[in-house]
């Protein structure tokens, strides 16, 4: 379930306020439109979140031999560009990018845009809504960005300038040259 509030002009958060609402809220998945609209989600339910685990095992798998960056969960909120704050399904950040920051802006939100994301569709997701999310996340300066959808077992492969690209039932998706040499399997994330 997935609900949104308004809350301008009635309410405005500032960022040290939004990330204290999450804190205070663990149990909700909580994010911020560049508008300032809440978004409230229910955590995962047990199949949705074995997905994206793993998902993120098959990426921590290429991070552990790389080494190249660093590997977000879920519970990862990033400070968009844009203004939005956004919580991918799973985030890599180049190691130089990430070491950039100081120790206050990685304790909190970091304040940029992941090289790579991943969104997993849950029942409760509409399709419309995580192409949105992966366009804002595309034009804020996300350079691959993976919409996996188990239910049709589609993915949408997202890049800065082109079109989404569809693959129905990849059973492994390639990571270009932003996470190079990188194989990952769908086996357990797609069926």
């Amino acid at each position: 379930m997935v609900l949104s509030l308004h809350l301008k002009p009635v309410l405005m958060l500032d960022d040290d306020q939004f990330f204290e609402l999450c804190g205070i809220n663990r149990d909700l998945r909580l994010e911020r439109t560049a508008q300032g609209e809440l978004i409230i989600m229910a955590p995962a339910g047990g199949d949705s979140g074995r997905r994206c685990a793993n998902f993120l095992i098959e990426l921590g798998f290429w991070h552990r031999r790389n080494n190249l960056g660093i590997v977000f969960d879920s519970s990862t909120g990033f400070k968009l560009p844009n203004g939005a704050d956004r919580s991918p399904d799973a985030a890599w950040v180049k190691l130089e990018r990430w070491q950039a920051l100081s120790e206050s802006q990685r304790r909190k939100f970091p304040p940029l845009a992941p090289d790579f994301v991943t969104e997993i569709r849950f029942p409760s997701d509409a399709l419309k809504t995580l192409q949105t999310k992966m366009q804002e996340y595309v034009d804020c300066g996300v350079q691959l960005g993976f919409l996996i959808d188990p239910e049709t077992q589609r993915v949408e492969i997202y890049r800065p300038g082109r079109d989404a690209e569809v693959l129905q039932s990849p059973q492994v998706l390639d990571g270009e040259d932003v996470l190079p040499g990188a194989r990952l399997n769908l086996q357990d994330v797609l069926f």
